[in-house]
């Protein structure tokens, strides 16, 4: 169903609001539909058995003819992941930057095929005419190269969304973020411009990547064994500083890991990373023959993920490098949200084997690659927008931008603080909420997309907490009804049936009783019968127990 044709410029997140990651922003103006980034967000403790969380995009499916194209801001999983998911549904033009598309290339050939005719690359600077939107990337400084943020000029006026940044004066690759056509941008107008809020919480200012280079050179010096560094995949200038930095020290590069792996060869092949010496990377096939005094070995797990190499050789389970006594482990990350206890029980693992633990708390192996208090006041300063959206966060940090802009003038109705499905309508003079639209998550098992939901997820944690009781019996098909063999008491989970055996003939009495009561009573409905055994037996494991295991009751008739 089209939403109803109207004059004012609709802002619709779909993911990356109330919450980091899955980003997903739609903006609309009557027939023409443009969405920037399809994110993925990596599942908490609670979503059992979920790899991977994407945003619903039922709207945008309804709406498809309308899309006029889907742009990219930068490579990370939590703009790009959900690609290869949202794409085959929606057929449209993909657009972003050479390394953006290096990278989603690599997640589709991972799940599906490249849609290699939709793909567009564009040059900061270069303008796209998608419907009624004229699109127009700028540069912007960030964690991984060719990172951009997008103006929309539209007939109602110029919205700008930053994307991720920070102000870094000296970045890594040169490429200095494009503050003066924010500011020429901001003296013509903007309309709204759409900030990265995530260290809207931090004063100050965040750190050039260019610092983390010479912690990193400096651990590499006093390293007596070998040095393990986990990072984010995606954070091509820091690999960078660790392969230069383990050049200069004479130490070898292996690359463990199937997103580092995947991203150090795109970034290789696309020339975004550079290789002091031609055969510095060595295959992790050689670091049995490679002293460990020459050995950097680059990997993922910098979140604790109980897959991730890091984790593995943690706990001996990879099959070619262990971490020893001696080895000296850096992890030059930040936890994400909700990690904090993954990454401790990691770190304490080191520690038990005699490692050298180096986090961003000990020594400026890590920087943040999103903007803090002052460089967000710089930004808004420049752009002089009439109305500021605070975008990619939690409501915290939204809020906490929302004081910035208190702080420089600006009211309440001039602020919009959005949830999943908000419709934010703009028109020159004034900015209001409309009409919300269907917006959520799917989550993603294996190879189900959306088949697992709330009710499936619910069961999984019944399973966790108290685990599964299964009551096998046999009846006779016609009457005289009669209980031909049973009933049976299998549990996983539960308890240890062998060592419970007055709590199993307990519940056999009670499965027996009810079905002998529902035989006197000729009622032999499977559904309610099945009921009243699951009601039964229920009580009377709780009242032994105080557990309530989930109950399956199999009745066959012969």
């Amino acid at each position: 169903m089209l939403s109803q044709q109207t004059s004012k410029l609709s802002v619709i997140p779909l993911g990356g609001t109330g919450e980091i990651g899955k980003n997903l922003l739609v903006f609309e103006y009557e027939d023409s539909i443009v969405i920037i980034d399809g994110g993925v967000k990596f599942p908490d403790e609670e979503l059992l058995g979920i790899d991977l969380v994407i945003p619903d995009i039922a709207y945008l499916e309804k709406n498809r003819e309308r899309i006029k194209g889907l742009f990219i801001t930068h490579g990370h999983e939590d703009h790009i992941g959900g690609l290869p998911f949202i794409l085959p549904k929606l057929n449209i033009p993909i657009y972003g930057t050479k390394l953006a598309l290096g990278l989603v290339r690599a997640k589709f050939q991972e799940r599906t095929a490249y849609p290699e005719s939709l793909v567009h690359m564009l040059e900061p600077g270069e303008r796209i005419q998608a419907g009624a939107f004229e699109v127009e990337a700028f540069r912007v400084t960030h964690s991984i190269p060719d990172a951009v943020g997008y103006s929309l000029l539209s007939p109602v006026g110029r919205v700008v969304y930053t994307g991720d940044f920070k102000v870094d004066y000296t970045p890594i690759d040169g490429q200095n973020m494009d503050l003066r056509k924010l500011a020429a941008w901001g003296e013509e107008g903007i309309l709204a411009l759409i900030c990265d809020s995530t260290n809207a919480e931090r004063p100050g200012v965040t750190m050039s990547e260019g610092a983390v280079g010479k912690a990193l050179r400096d651990n590499f010096e006093r390293a007596k064994g070998k040095i393990i560094m986990a990072s984010f995949a995606s954070n091509v200038h820091r690999i960078q500083q660790a392969i230069d930095g383990a050049s200069e020290v004479g130490r070898k590069v292996c690359v463990v890991g199937r997103s580092m792996e995947n991203v150090v060869r795109t970034a290789l092949e696309l020339g975004y990373l550079k290789l002091p010496k031609e055969d510095i990377i060595i295959d992790s096939t050689e670091v049995g023959n490679t002293p460990s005094t020459q050995l950097l070995v680059l990997t993922t797990g910098s979140q604790g993920e109980p897959l991730a190499a890091l984790t593995r050789m943690a706990t001996r389970s990879h099959r070619q490098i262990n971490v020893l006594a001696g080895d000296m482990v850096i992890i030059a990350a930040t936890p994400i949200p909700g990690n904090e206890k993954l990454v401790g029980k990691t770190i304490n693992h080191l520690y038990q084997i005699g490692a050298e633990v180096v986090t961003k708390e000990m020594g400026q192996v890590h920087v943040s690659g999103h903007a803090n208090q002052e460089e967000i006041k710089l930004v808004i300063r420049l752009t002089n927008p009439r109305f500021l959206i605070p975008h990619h966060g939690e409501v915290r940090h939204q809020v906490a931008l929302k004081r910035i802009g208190h702080s420089l003038g600006y009211s309440d109705p001039d602020i919009a603080l959005t949830q999943l499905g908000s419709r934010v309508e703009i028109s020159p003079d004034r900015m209001e909420f409309g009409e919300r639209v269907e917006a959520g998550s799917i989550y993603i098992d294996g190879l189900g997309v959306g088949d697992v939901g709330q009710i499936v997820l619910k069961d999984r944690q019944q399973l966790a907490q108290d685990g599964v009781v299964v009551v096998v019996a046999a009846l006779s098909k016609g009457k005289p009804y009669r209980i031909l063999s049973g009933p049976d008491i299998i549990s996983r989970g539960f308890t240890f049936m062998k060592e419970a055996e007055i709590l199993v003939d307990g519940a056999r009495k009670v499965v027996e009783a009810t079905l002998e009561n529902q035989i006197q009573k000729e009622q032999m409905e499977w559904g309610p019968l099945k009921s009243n055994i699951r009601d039964s037996l229920s009580k009377y494991l709780w009242d032994k127990t105080r557990r309530r295991p989930m109950i399956l009751p199999v009745l066959l008739h012969h």
